[in-house]
Order: structure tokens, then C-alpha cells, then sequence
């Protein structure tokens, strides 16, 4: 921390001199010393001072306004005048001195958005300033000299020109700026892709599940809610907490990534202040502390190992810090980041709520309670989440969005599209299911050389989609394993994990024997029925060693599973 130290460690005295020490009652000089030094170090009111910061290379710059001790006189503090530095200003902004400023130079800041008292145990050394001079009618030019490294630095002030725009911690709340019956868009392409062949060719690659679309219909009103959550914690400068919950294919991450690139886009016209976005998914992660080491770097550029991180992350959203931006934090697929401990998640949602944390979390899961299933011994309720659940597409709403996809492309009968519809809305309401359903369609249509996909084209792709030989082997298995499927599926949506052990879903199954008026079957009965699904390649087994603590997976998509248990 103490770069132009040649990092020795410091040792402060705390040797306060002047008035007694009382709440908000004025102290003259804060004198520390520092270990290889013959001499301590003054900090008085007046001087010009370096205060440590995320970057040890450019710590901030200020002057001390006036010095004070809390109440208890045990927390010295410093009243501060900020200024920040060329790469803080944008080159727009520093077009106004007419030059190329010198990299060390610093700039007086007039915003009210940071601030203004920091720990004394933070400060670095004073600098003392020489050599004033008038420069400009609006610009005074002062040679800052180090007083222990000897270095000769630059500060300019500017009394007249507006920085760029800071949070107002100090301001109240302001009424956000709502996009009234927006659409989200989705932006284009980087290169095109290449020109279909046919109309059959073209409905076939706007159907893909990768073809970027124009907008995305059915989700305008859960755009504009989660945009007034961001755009609202940005402008107050506070920090909060969204969990979007809803089943898979339903929009949530392509909603959500609309919204930041919208806000974003916001910020670079000074709509409103600038923020930090960064985002996480993890399925990407090994472990679910990565986590940590991921946030961290890319906030910071540091690489650090999973508990040196999450330490870092702690302090930095526990502390306060000058000119601090509201970070948004983007975490997808929440629910792989379950810990025995519960660590990761807990504190995920519980850095928003600290006062100095500035940070929006932004959280994707499947499941709609996970957070009281997960943190139910973590006092849950306190961490005051603001909840978004995003719904299944009804059948209507999955027909205009393959009818939005086609974009006036007639590829479709109007029956036929209707019937898949249908069909994927009473199964799950998974936009990407009805998508991979019609794309098949246009094939099987190409093939028999048709102009339009009719229903013998729909039905035989969803005969393909819906009888593979895993539902045929669901629909041959006994009742007892038809059971424990349907245990499976149930546990999976309670965890809202995509794994359990054969004890959690024994208990699922139990239950469902006794809902069927069948009688619950015993612990080897169970293992039986569970191997034999394995055998079957219907389900992954962790070695059978394990006995009723090994893992359990399903090795089929549970739209299958449901598919052919319903159809039975």
C-alpha cells in the first residue's frame, strides 16, 4: 500500500495535540510515525494529503479541511476537500485547458456526491504545495513538492469547469426516468450471416435458439420494472437487490441484459451517473467460490485466490470510500452456487444492505423461493429482496414469438403454428422448446418439397421431439420408477438445483406413494428402482457404494420426463 515507501510497513501513533477530545470537537494536528524513519509525520488542517484507495499506484488526493474525534474519541476522522486525477476526467472535459495536461496532475472537484470524511488512519503522508501562480483566468497552476519522497508533482485547479457528473449521496431520492411501453431490443449482429436460399432456408435460421431477434415480445412489462429498479438504486447512489425467478426458456437473462445495456447506453449520455457493470454465471464455475476471485477481478484487475477475495469484497462493500460508483452485479444461474455453508449466496444478497456498499445485485434462478430455501437459518427476510417472477409463456404469447421471429415471413400455416403453441405451453412454456419444435417443422417440410409447413409437418416433429426412445423407455418403466422420475423432478424444483442425493428424493417419493394410495416402498426397494433407471441411462449415478448419500441426475430434459408421464 505504501508504493512510494518501497512498501514499509506502517505504524501509526495516534498522538492527537491541541483541544480535548469530543464529539465533533476540533483537534489541531494528527501526528503518526512511520517504521525506518527518524521522524513522525503532522497531518495539520490546511495541508494537502494522500489518502489510500483501491489503487495503490494513485492513492486520492485532498485537503484537510478541519480534524475531529468521535464521540467515544476513539475514531479519529478528517474533513477533506477532494480533487481527482487526469484519467478520472473524461477527454471531452480536458479539452477545455487548451494542452495536454501532465499525467500526475489532479483537479479540484466541486461535487457534492462523495464524501467528505475519512478515517485519519488512512491517510498516506502530506504533500505541501509551492510555487502558486496564476495560470488562466479560470485555471490556477500549483506544484505540488512530496514531503518524504521527494518527488515533484502537479495539481491544477479549476474552479469553474463541471467534472463529470457523481451519485448524489446527499441528495434525495429522484423520481426515475421510465421508458413507457417499451419493447426491449436486442442489438445486431457484429457480422451478418449469410443470405438464406429459400423462405424455408430463412425461417429455419430466424428460428435457431442463437438467432439474435429485433426485440423481445411478451417481456415489456418486466423490462420496464427491473429498468426502474437499476436506474433508481443508480440515481440515489444506494444499493439493493433483485432475484428473477421463472422457469428455463422464459426470457430472464435476455430481459435482464437488455436492461444494462439500455442503462448503460444511459449513462454514457449523461442521463444518468456512471456505473460499474459486471456479471457472473455459475454454470462457468468449478466451485461456487470462484465467485469471489471472478467479482473481484473484474471490478479491480486483481487476481486473488477464492478467500483472499472474498475478504477483499467484504471490506470493500463494508467500508466507505471516496467517489465510489454504484456497482450492478449480474449473477446468472444463481442456484449452482450452493455451498454446505450457504456462504456464497448469503453474501450476495446481504453486501447490498450494507450502507456503504453501493452495489445492485441482480439474481437469476429458476426456483421462486430459493432464498428462503437456501438462507432459511440466515434470518432471510431481513435482507429485503425485491422479487421479479417471470412466468411461463402462455400459448398465445409463444405464437407471437415465433410469429415475431418469422417477421412477416409466411412459412407457417396458421394451424400448424397454433398446435405447437399449444402443445409447449401445456408442457413447461419454454420459448426455446417451441422454437427447436418449429425449426425441426421447416426441415421435415424442405424434405417432402412443400411451400408451407402444414400440421403433418408440426405433428411429425413433434412425434420426433416427444417419442425418443428416452420417453419410450419412461413409458415402459414400472410404476414405482414412474414415481421416482416424478420424485426426481420435484426435489430438483425444491432445490432448484439440477442434482440430490437418493435420500432427499426417497422422501419426495414416499410422499408421492402415499398421494397415489400405493404403499411406500422401502429403502432397497428404492435403490433398486433408481439403479435400474440408471441402467437405463434415464438417470447418472455417482457409484452405488455411496448407498442412499449418492448423487442423483437426470440424464433427460424433465420437459421428456413430463411429456411422457403425462401422456401415460
Amino acid at each position: 500500500r505504501m508504493k512510494y515507501f518501497t512498501r514499509l510497513r506502517v505504524r501509526r501513533v495516534y498522538e492527537w495535540r491541541g483541544a480535548a477530545l469530543g464529539f465533533n470537537r476540533k483537534l489541531q494536528t494528527y501526528e503518526y510515525g512511520v517504521e525506518g524513519l527518524p521522524h513522525s509525520t503532522v497531518i495539520s488542517a490546511g495541508q494537502h494529503i494522500l489518502i489510500e484507495g483501491d489503487d495503490d499506484d494513485n492513492p486520492y488526493v485532498a485537503r484537510v479541511v478541519r480534524l475531529f474525534a468521535d464521540e467515544s474519541g476513539a475514531q479519529k476522522k478528517a474533513v477533506v476537500q477532494w480533487y481527482v486525477r487526469v484519467s478520472e476526467v473524461p477527454p471531452g472535459k480536458l479539452k477545455l485547458l487548451g494542452r495536454n495536461p501532465h499525467p500526475q496532475e489532479v483537479f479540484f472537484y466541486e461535487g457534492r456526491s462523495c464524501e467528505d470524511e475519512v478515517n485519519a488512519e488512512s491517510v498516506l503522508r502530506p504533500v505541501q504545495v509551492t510555487d502558486a501562480f496564476q495560470f488562466h483566468s479560470k485555471i490556477t497552476m500549483l506544484t505540488l513538492t512530496e514531503g518524504l519522497s521527494g518527488k515533484n508533482n502537479h495539481l491544477l485547479f479549476l474552479s469553474n469547469v463541471n467534472l463529470p457528473k457523481r451519485n448524489q449521496l446527499n441528495a434525495g431520492p429522484k423520481t426515475p426516468r421510465t421508458h413507457h411501453h417499451a419493447t426491449p431490443s436486442i442489438p445486431n449482429r457484429a457480422q451478418p450471416a449469410r443470405r438464406p436460399g429459400n423462405i424455408l432456408e430463412e425461417a429455419r435460421a430466424r428460428l435457431h435458439v442463437s438467432a439474435v431477434p429485433e426485440s423481445l415480445p411478451c417481456r415489456e412489462q418486466e423490462f420496464q420494472d427491473i429498468y426502474s429498479f437499476v436506474e433508481s438504486k443508480v440515481l440515489d447512489g444506494t444499493g439493493g437487490c433483485m432475484y428473477v425467478s421463472g422457469v428455463p426458456g422464459t426470457g430472464k437473462t435476455a430481459t435482464v441484459q437488455e436492461v444494462m445495456r439500455c442503462l448503460q447506453h444511459a449513462a454514457e449520455q449523461d442521463e444518468i451517473p456512471p456505473f460499474v457493470f459486471i456479471q457472473i454465471n455459475g454454470m462457468k464455475m468449478t466451485d461456487p467460490h470462484q465467485a469471489y476471485a471472478q467479482i473481484l477481478q473484474k471490478l479491480t484487475g486483481q487476481k486473488a485466490t477464492a478467500d483472499h477475495a472474498a475478504a477483499l469484497l467484504e471490506k470493500r462493500f463494508s467500508h466507505p470510500a471516496p467517489r465510489k460508483e454504484t456497482t450492478v452485479l449480474l449473477v446468472d444461474e444463481l442456484d449452482l452456487l450452493w455451498t454446505r455453508k450457504q456462504n456464497v449466496m448469503y453474501n450476495l444478497f446481504d453486501w447490498p444492505t450494507r450502507r456503504h456498499a453501493r452495489l445492485v445485485v441482480l439474481a437469476i434462478a429458476n426456483t421462486m423461493d430459493l432464498p428462503e430455501r437456501i438462507l432459511i437459518n440466515r434470518v432471510a427476510s431481513r435482507l429485503g429482496l425485491t422479487r421479479m417472477s417471470f412466468q411461463p409463456y402462455s400459448f398465445k404469447q409463444l405464437q407471437q414469438i415465433v410469429t415475431s421471429r418469422l417477421n412477416k415471413l409466411k412459412a407457417f400455416e396458421d394451424d400448424a403454428l397454433q398446435i405447437v403453441s399449444r402443445k409447449v405451453a401445456a408442457l413447461s412454456g419454454d420459448a426455446r422448446r417451441c422454437l427447436d419444435i418449429c425449426r425441426r417443422a421447416t426441415e421435415i417440410c424442405e424434405r417432402s418439397a412443400a411451400r408451407l409447413v402444414g400440421m403433418s409437418h408440426v405433428m411429425q416433429a413433434l412425434d420426433e421431439m416427444f417419442s425418443s426412445p428416452y420417453v419410450a423407455a419412461i413409458r415402459s418403466a414400472s410404476t414405482q420408477e414412474q414415481l421416482f422420475l416424478r420424485a426426481v423432478i420435484a426435489e430438483f424444483r425444491r432445490l432448484g438445483l439440477e442434482e440430490a442425493t437418493f435420500q432427499q428424493v426417497r422422501s419426495k417419493h414416499q410422499a408421492l406413494c402415499r398421494v397415489e394410495g400405493l404403499q411406500p416402498v422401502g429403502v432397497s426397494e428404492g435403490l433398486a428402482a433408481c439403479r435400474r433407471l440408471g441402467a437405463c441411462r434415464l438417470l447418472l449415478l455417482e457409484p452405488s457404494c455411496l448407498g442412499v448419500l449418492q448423487r442423483v441426475r437426470l440424464n433427460v430434459s424433465q420437459d421428456d420426463v413430463l411429456f411422457a408421464l403425462k401422456a401415460d
